[in-house]
């Protein structure tokens, strides 16, 4: 028997700070979520046609062809939202064992989607997010749009395990799941023993992280029916600047 816990939402929009501070995580329901953002969420429903569009992952490790992306990096500072050259991303060994050390060179996020004004008031909303919870400064911030099918009989959002980004913010929103099993969402305390387990369903639904907290994984999904899938939007913020290697 397969059991599906539901995220335990935020019992009051206001308190989005308060609950990061206390317990490191914050789940946030779409309506939630667009209230807070101040975004319409018709619009960021009408961006799933999106991720039909994203190529292959060609650096995963494991040798499995589940996984496409698109990658682009912006500086978030107050209300403005500044797209940076493309460059690849990458993340030192000690937070991904099974991809760091290697640049990855990912193809950007279509102009049509970055372009769009929700977007960025999405990203200025989560630089406020992160300035409140480790005070106002500058916040680079790496996007990434994820696609996770079953083309292999099974998908895994997070190859690497249970892990920490290196960042400050992260940010994991549910795009869509379709026609699959699994894909349940674990927070564990970085230095302590108490974890939450649920899985996000509602489109536009939204995992924050204190990453200096906690460490959080994706268990794998598994089809339901043919193209089965699961598509997040995946934003980390980071203060001082990008990682990069040395």
């Amino acid at each position: 028997m397969t059991l599906s816990f539901p995220p335990p939402a935020l019992s009051a929009v206001q308190n989005v700070s308060t609950v990061l501070e206390q317990q490191g995580y914050a789940v946030l329901l779409p309506a939630q979520l667009a209230q807070l953002a101040r975004v319409d969420l018709p619009a960021l429903l009408a961006w799933r046609p999106a991720w039909d569009e994203l190529p292959p992952d060609a650096y995963l490790r494991d040798g499995g062809r589940y996984r496409r992306r698109r990658h682009s990096c912006f500086v978030v500072t107050g209300d403005a939202v500044a797209q940076q050259p493309h460059r690849p991303h990458w993340q030192p060994l000690a937070y991904n064992a099974l991809h760091g050390g290697l640049e990855r060179h990912f193809e950007p996020m279509a102009p049509a989607l970055v372009g769009q004004a929700a977007w960025a008031q999405l990203l200025a909303w989560l630089g406020s997010v992160a300035s409140g919870l480790k005070g106002a400064q500058a916040w680079y911030a790496e996007a990434h749009q994820f696609r996770i099918d079953t083309t292999d009989g099974i998908g895994r959002p997070t190859p690497e395990g249970a892990h920490r980004d290196g960042v400050d913010l992260v940010a994991v929103f549910l795009v869509a799941r379709s026609g699959i099993k699994g894909g349940e969402t674990r927070v564990f305390e970085a230095d302590g023993p108490n974890g939450q387990r649920f899985t996000l369903t509602e489109p536009w639904s939204l995992l924050l992280l204190d990453d200096a907290r906690v460490i959080h994984e994706s268990t794998p999904i598994q089809p339901l029916e043919a193209g089965g899938h699961r598509d997040t939007l995946v934003v980390t913020l980071r203060a001082r600047g990008f990682q990069a290697e040395g």
